[in-house]
């Protein structure tokens, strides 16, 4: 990998400096100066002095091997039904790989109490969320930074973020109103509701 990392830093600074000279790189801000060739050659200098970090392993087999592998961090909690072995009334016994010796696959057997407390050490805390914007699309800074990402590339405010002002979709059907969202209610939420007995309720 040491190699490779020399060799991948070299010919991405190749290519850099060839996109330079097909005038194919914008400066912009702070970066205004490299514009000019002596300080952009000065710059792909600093690029040497440093050791890239090149990490390789086998490819995908193809998108559908990609959507699987980001499947398993996505939508899956601990440990997946098929490798459990067996469950009793007692005990667990399921399948593992021992990466200390060459990913061999081996059983092992738990109590129920022991299970369950190494699975749930799995599983979120209420209100965090598994998968979150970072950089330029994190909640924190999209409002400052996603107005200046499209300045930078001269592409014009889209028609949700400019126009606030829309009216509402939905109007209320006994006086004609707008009406806007104050709550949304998922399906089980929804039929508990139904669910519930009808009180009346007698004012005299």
């Amino acid at each position: 990998m040491r190699v490779l990392s020399r060799v991948f830093r070299g010919k991405f600074v190749a290519g850099l400096r060839q996109a330079f000279h097909r005038k194919q790189i914008n400066f912009f801000g702070e970066l205004q100066p490299l514009a000019n060739e002596k300080a952009f050659t000065a710059f792909l200098r600093t690029l040497f002095r440093e050791e890239w970090v090149v990490y390789s392993k086998a490819p995908f087999g193809g998108p559908e091997h990609v959507l699987q592998y980001l499947a398993r961090y996505t939508h899956r909690v601990a440990i997946s039904n098929h490798r459990l072995l067996s469950v009793d009334g007692d005990h667990v016994t399921f399948r593992w790989k021992d990466y200390a010796h060459h990913s061999k696959c081996r059983a092992m057997t738990l109590t129920l109490e022991e299970f369950l407390r190494r699975f749930l050490q799995h599983v979120l805390p209420k209100g965090l969320p598994r998968i979150r914007y970072f950089g330029w699309l994190a909640n924190r800074r999209r409002r400052e930074l996603l107005p200046l990402c499209r300045t930078l590339l001269a592409a014009a405010p889209s028609a949700a973020a400019s126009d606030t002002s829309e009216p509402a979709v939905w109007k209320c059907p006994a006086c004609g109103g707008a009406m806007h969202v104050a709550e949304r209610l998922t399906a089980k939420q929804i039929l508990r509701e139904q669910s519930r007995p009808a009180c009346i309720l007698d004012s005299s």
